[in-house]
């Protein structure tokens, strides 16, 4: 249940994780991004929220009964997406500031990240438990199996897997 959340944490972080490995050093010139540029990465972050909480919605089968246990979670998903972004985005503005304040700042993000996924875990516990058998077993198998973005995930052989087309694109 816990690597279940965890994952469901995932969708709303995953993302905008990759941004912040991939900050310009200090001191390296990096060209400035534009505000358009930042909307439109926010606007396709959101939309990736979105599609996988359609994604999660249908997959997991939810009923009318389940609905308002449902908004409740997805609420959550998008409220911990908000609040992650916005501290990666204080992050990738920061560019120029201490190892110090640097690993403050990612202790912050780690700190969110887990009072987030604890929220998830709150609002998913009730949803999990009015589900049917049949929903569970969907749950599980969801959730086990399949990356953030929904996409379905190969077995692994052995070899390592091929990367995602949007791998690479910052929120």
């Amino acid at each position: 249940m816990k690597k279940t959340l965890a994952t469901l944490v995932t969708v709303a972080s995953a993302l905008t994780m990759h941004a912040a490995f991939a900050q310009t050093p200090a001191g390296a010139s990096a060209p400035a991004v534009s505000a358009a540029s930042q909307a439109a990465g926010k606007a396709r972050h959101e939309q990736r929220v979105e599609d996988r909480i359609k994604y999660l919605h249908t997959q997991l089968k939810i009923t009318s009964a389940q609905e308002s246990q449902w908004n409740r979670f997805a609420g959550v998903m998008r409220s911990n997406s908000e609040t992650m972004g916005k501290l990666f985005e204080q992050r990738r503005a920061n560019a120029d500031i201490s190892a110090l304040d640097d690993m403050k700042q990612y202790a912050e993000i780690t700190q969110a990240h887990a009072d987030g996924t604890k929220k998830l875990v709150e609002a998913f516990d009730p949803l999990y438990n009015s589900f049917s058998p049949e929903q569970k077993k969907l749950a599980d198998e969801t959730f086990r199996r399949q990356p953030p973005d929904g996409r379905p995930q190969h077995r692994r052989s052995g070899k390592p897997a091929a990367p995602a087309s949007d791998a690479t694109v910052k929120p």
